[in-house]
């Protein structure tokens, strides 16, 4: 080899910088003495505490279309631990007292679990050994229900692998509460919703002040679309507030009569929007004074059931489904004993026709009236557990009024309604399935993600009782391999720890939250590459959809106090059906033709201007077969729009926008034997 004058000097500057380079790589997980903890270390953890397994410099910034990247857990319940009367699940997501606290069992399980209430019911066997720091020997698992999974060590672990969204939902339910034998406070489910965000804020204050002061944790709560972009960029954890309980704002009906009222839900949405809280669900389980929801199935839907009586006085109903979407199969399952003493004697859990699979009731006047303040306030609404009847009602207002802020978190609503959730700007997460299920689940709906431009998500609901991936075994052909990559890059991951356990996701299964980075190589190992790169898209897809519903402002409608006339009006001694009682603001009052087809409705909004959106509210008579016509000059008309497949309900014509003075609603077929009918007809430029 040929040398030049300068090559040994080069060459020593080459070695010296790569030696640093070397050196500076295997401190990355700190710093050097001189410098202090990087921003990604705490300046003090607690001793003694979990052990991550995660090393290396977290993902921050955008990638190369200046898109926020990440991981979105849309739902979780990071401190569940204070609901349900504060025993139901035992251990806390942290503790000022350390680990030994923090993760502990709760006094009822000693000396072996027997007491185990909850998972007695739900696995059949609550027996376990209940010591939790430091040996771990049967907790926290896949399969267990009753113990604390949401450590904030086991959520940093999420974080420093990818992870940049978590919706911790508030979560709880007055009668389990009730019910449940061993409580250490009341059941007011406002008041441990109020609980809960207050421990989720002072979890941020003790992480922060592990780092350094206030603002310098990685854990930070977000109250809106452009904060939580900024925590990501700054490649931190942004926390959404979320609720999920069975009646918000006390508002639960007892015998088909509402508990509440419009004035308690202003309340309630004020007080849970001052709170942080910008997503929520209307009901859960059970049936409230604002929706029906969507039924549990088998062993675990009776059991439910019954609880739906002991809260309500009522059993679920049910009727066959108008449409392909359609609720879960309650089950005909026996009622376990300790149930079945709490219902009055001579009470039975009904049976259902296997062909009747949607719940009777659907979105009430008062859930429309809290969804209209949800808009008015830019928050997002949580479709799931709604039933089929009161998620499609929901859906129809959305998409009357064009807005984009609805969440499927965890897959609990009927997948049918994906496309239209994906149309109206939504975003949609899956369920913390087993990789295999949750892969071929993704590939499914992918289509819909490329047609939209929508990430995806999953939604672990850890805490949630829900039930978590078990373990492929150690002997599966495509085992996760530790340590491995993250998913972004940016980090290596070997096995998590605590005390003297350690977790395999290969024998362990996803058994606590620190799991999740493992679950998510799992996928990309069975699922491939394809799946793990719509999930890192979907921080930008969430912020995009909430964004958008914070952005959102009620559009004008041109029809308010049109003049109207029609081709007939139905005479009635005692009540008005003329033309201009569809235009007249009054959700009571409605126009209807003569019974016949062929009839039409036409608007005179005054001024020519850009139309683009029509909304028909209809009463129970509604049209089949019917066109939206447009005219300057209310001579010459041509068709915008047309259907052949009207459902009745609330309907939206959706058009490229065009210049028009009049519109007419023109009817060609019945789909009842009376005439047409509409309670409002709203017109809009887009």
């Amino acid at each position: 080899m040929t040398r030049t004058p300068h090559a040994r000097p080069r060459l020593i500057t080459l070695l010296l910088a790569l030696l640093a380079l070397a050196c500076g790589a295997l401190t990355a997980p700190g710093a050097g003495a001189a410098d202090g903890p990087a921003w990604w270390d705490p300046v003090q953890r607690p001793v003694p505490d979990a052990r991550i397994g995660v090393s290396g410099e977290p993902f921050k910034g955008t990638d190369a279309q200046g898109r926020v990247r990440g991981f979105v857990d849309a739902h979780d319940h990071l401190m569940a631990a204070e609901a349900f009367g504060g025993r139901l699940i035992c251990g806390k997501a942290f503790s000022e007292a350390g680990v030994e606290d923090a993760l502990k069992d709760c006094p009822e399980h000693y000396p072996d679990g027997a007491l185990d209430v909850f998972d007695l019911l739900t696995k059949g066997d609550g027996h376990h050994d209940p010591v939790g720091w430091p040996t771990f020997k049967d907790w926290p698992a896949h399969d267990s229900l009753t113990h604390q999974q949401n450590y904030y060590a086991w959520v940093e672990r999420a974080w420093r692998a990818g992870q940049r969204v978590l919706v911790n939902d508030l979560v709880t339910n007055g009668l389990i509460c009730s019910v449940y034998p061993f409580k250490d406070r009341g059941c007011d489910e406002m008041d441990s919703i109020r609980l809960q965000a207050r421990k989720t804020y002072e979890l941020q204050d003790y992480i922060d002040r592990m780092y350094g002061g206030p603002g310098k944790g990685w854990f930070r709560i977000v109250t809106d679309s452009a904060q939580a972009g900024d925590v990501i960029r700054q490649g931190k954890l942004a926390v959404v507030l979320g609720v999920e309980t069975s009646e918000p704002f006390g508002c639960k009906q007892i015998l088909d009569v509402a508990q509440c009222s419009r004035a308690d839900i202003d309340r309630g949405l004020d007080e849970l929007h001052a709170l942080g809280v910008r997503s929520m669900f209307l009901c859960h389980k059970f049936d409230n004074a604002l929706c029906g929801v969507r039924f549990d199935e088998g062993a675990t839907g009776t059991a439910v059931n019954a609880g739906q009586f002991l809260s309500t006085g009522t059993f679920w109903t049910t009727e066959r489904c108008p449409g392909e979407q359609h609720d879960n199969p309650i089950g005909l399952a026996p009622l376990p004993a300790a149930l079945q003493q709490k219902l009055p004697a001579g009470v039975t859990v009904p049976s259902y026709a296997a062909e009747a699979r949607c719940n009777t009731r659907g979105l009430t006047s008062l859930g429309e009236y809290a969804l209209q303040g949800m808009m008015r306030r830019g928050m997002m609404l949580e479709i799931d557990h709604m039933g089929v009847k009161a998620a499609g009602r929901a859906l129809d207002l959305l998409e009357a009024a064009s807005y984009p802020g609805v969440i499927s978190s965890h897959s609990w609503m009927d997948l049918g309604w994906t496309e239209r959730v994906y149309a109206l700007g939504g975003f949609v997460a899956q369920y913390m399935h087993g990789a295999q299920a949750f892969s071929d689940e993704a590939a499914r709906t992918r289509a819909l993600r490329v047609k939209y431009g929508a990430g995806y998500g999953y939604g672990t609901d850890m805490n949630g009782v829900g039930g978590w991936p078990g373990p492929r075994g150690a002997d599966t052909p495509n085992p996760v391999r530790y340590p491995f990559r993250s998913a972004d890059g940016a980090s290596l991951i070997d096995r998590a720890s605590a005390g003297t356990r350690t977790w395999d996701l290969n024998t362990d299964g996803a058994a606590h939250y620190g799991l999740v980075p493992d679950w998510l190589e799992d996928i990309r190992l069975v699922g491939g590459q394809q799946v793990i790169d719509d999930l890192l898209g979907g921080a930008q897809s969430y912020l995009t959809t909430w964004g958008a519903a914070e952005r959102h402002r009620a559009a004008v409608n041109l029809a308010a106090g049109a003049g109207a006339s029609a081709s007939s009006s139905e005479w009635n001694p005692f009540t008005s059906y003329a033309p201009g009682r569809a235009v007249d603001g009054d959700g009571g009052t409605r126009w209807a033709s003569d019974w016949s087809d062929g009839q039409w409705l036409a608007l005179d909004l005054g001024a020519t201007t850009l139309v683009g959106r029509v909304t028909l509210e209809w009463e129970r008579a509604y049209g089949r077969a019917y066109a939206v016509e447009v005219s300057g000059d209310g001579a010459a008309w041509h068709t915008v729009w047309s259907t052949t497949a009207g459902d009745g309900g609330l309907d939206t014509a959706r058009f490229t926008p065009v210049p028009a003075r009049y519109v007419r609603l023109h009817f060609q077929q019945r789909a009842t034997q009376w005439g047409y009918s509409l309670y409002e007809v709203g017109v809009y430029r887009a």
